[in-house]
């Protein structure tokens, strides 16, 4: 029971809901354990590349004005926009993975193969000047 509402809510949501989250969730640690380190890398993935390929399209169509002919309108906007996150979607499918795979492992280092920000640190200070 809240003591602020004066009912069985925590942040808006049922007591049982947020508690049923807290117990549910699995430390990262665990993650690697139970083989979901494929899925969380896909869904990484796909989120990097949706989004950086969708900025993209919108810049993209921002510095392009109206044309005085055959402007479809309302209509055309809309088609516009489902067609950009179409191609987003599918630039992700094929490219996102070259750019998306080093952020995955600067993110989340315990999944990587490469060696951590400190071992790179270390790597960069044996190097010698010429």
């Amino acid at each position: 029971m809240s003591a602020i509402t004066g009912s069985n809510t925590m942040m808006g949501l049922p007591t049982q809901s947020v508690m049923a989250l807290q117990t549910n969730a699995a430390p990262i640690s665990l993650m690697k354990q139970t083989g979901t380190e494929k899925e969380l890398r896909e869904k990484f993935t796909q989120f990097v590349g949706e989004t950086f390929y969708g900025q993209m399209f919108k810049a993209m169509r921002s510095t392009v004005g109206k044309p005085a002919y055959f402007n479809g309108g309302r209509a055309e906007e809309v088609f516009q926009g489902q067609l950009d996150q179409t191609m987003a979607q599918e630039l992700t499918k094929t490219t996102a993975s070259t750019f998306a795979e080093p952020l995955f492992e600067r993110q989340f280092p315990q999944f990587a193969g490469s060696p951590g920000p400190q071992n790179a640190l270390a790597q960069l200070s044996q190097l010698s000047r010429r």
